[in-house]
């Protein structure tokens, strides 16, 4: 593609986007499977060690399949808005959360979060980080009343990390407000988007310094790789402090893995389009379904973080979950009569996904723990599909009735 043509729509950012012209005239760009690169001569090695020379060394460190991968999210994320991003990719999403945080915070610092977290993060900032002296404060984030209170008492915080919407009740905090707040107190803000997606939402625009992705989940879209993306609005400390943490770290990515992510990006927005509109009229079919007591659904005027989710994204998302009047061996049963629908954890995929908190992910975890975060016994996640919509409903009817 000519550069010099501007792209106005999303899907063609989307599909052109940090593509370059492979020198064999390749169409797509090519899977390096190469550890490592040569240099001409001596001089040009030591110009890019040196840093005076753009160009791939080693593949921990960058690889052409990788690069595209990074530059086509750093465009969708920064889609529309006066700014640029740097983006790296990562082995997992864990991957990218761990290496924003040893990369920004140190001993003594604090990070303040929102209660409902996916599980691998809440495992980092409780288990992991207070061995390196970096603690969380956790509260309830959608009081921003409360959050400035915290701020205000406690000068230790450097970070403050949001995931909106949350698992695995679709919980939005407003992005806007609480990037303003942080501000205030000079405090960094960074944005886990996974379930949103940057046709969804762009943190970027509400003033988030940094934004991360499982890229396993939507980006990808086919369940085919994990994969993840640190994405940050100062491209020179990304370029030198946080690429040589990443570097350091180890969790890179992989040609391969990178292929599969650009392939399935090139089809989101109209992946997303059906995703969402499948699961407006699921929450609808649930939410007067007599078996169900409850559906979490930003879409539904009944959800608490409605508004908000509605102020900033596009659409309300593809996830949603619901509770089960019956409770635990309800769940169980509703799960054990799915024909179509697929029982398993993880998200992201064209086909609907659902899991059973309770008796999966959450087995182990005492029941007032659970309840507390708002997982209760018949609780049902689900991830919808692009099927044709009437399966979808007839999978879930059958499963349903007694």
């Amino acid at each position: 593609m000519d550069k010099s043509f501007p792209l106005t729509g999303w899907s063609s950012v989307a599909v052109h986007a940090g593509h370059e012209q492979d020198p064999n005239y390749a169409h797509l760009v090519p899977i390096y499977a190469s550890s490592t690169y040569v240099f001409d001569d001596a001089e040009q090695g030591m110009r890019r060690f040196s840093g005076k020379e753009e160009g791939f060394i080693y593949s921990r460190w960058g690889n052409p399949t990788m690069a595209e991968a990074e530059e086509k999210i750093a465009a969708l994320e920064t889609f529309g808005l006066d700014m640029e991003a740097k983006g790296i990719l990562h082995a997992s999403g864990m991957a990218a959360i761990s290496t924003l945080m040893l990369a920004t915070l140190k001993p003594g610092d604090k990070i303040i979060t929102h209660f409902s977290l996916y599980g691998g993060t809440e495992e980092l900032v409780s288990k992991i980080l207070p061995a390196f002296g970096i603690t969380a404060i956790i509260a309830d984030l959608r009081d921003l009343q409360k959050a400035e209170d915290i701020l205000k008492a406690d000068n230790a915080i450097k970070m403050m990390y949001l995931e909106t919407p949350a698992n695995p009740t679709i919980q939005c905090v407003d992005l806007e407000e609480l990037a303003k707040l942080a501000k205030q107190h000079n405090i960094i803000v960074a944005c886990d988007n996974t379930f949103a997606t940057p046709y969804l939402q762009q943190p970027f625009r509400f003033g988030v310094d940094y934004v991360v992705h499982s890229t396993t989940k939507f980006l990808n879209g086919h369940g085919t790789a994990i994969g993840g993306i640190l994405l940050g609005r100062d491209v020179e400390l990304m370029k030198i402090k946080i690429t040589k943490v990443h570097r350091t770290l180890g969790g890179n990515s992989n040609a391969f893995d990178a292929f599969l992510l650009i392939q399935g990006i090139k089809t989101l927005e109209v992946r997303m389009e059906r995703h969402c509109h499948n699961a407006m009229e699921v929450a609808h079919y649930l939410e007067n379904h007599t078996a169900v007591a409850k559906v979490n659904y930003t879409g539904l005027s009944s959800h608490p973080d409605h508004y908000i989710a509605m102020k900033q994204m596009r659409h309300p998302g593809a996830m949603l979950s619901f509770e089960l009047k019956g409770g635990l061996q309800a769940g169980i049963d509703f799960m054990n009569k799915l024909k179509m629908c697929v029982r398993t954890v993880s998200l992201g995929t064209c086909d609907t996904l659902l899991s059973h908190p309770a008796s999966m992910t959450h087995y182990s975890v005492p029941k007032e723990e659970k309840e507390k975060y708002g997982i209760t016994d018949g609780l049902i996640r689900m991830n919808v599909g692009i099927e044709n919509l009437q399966d979808i409903i007839s999978d879930l009817n059958q499963a349903l009735t007694i």
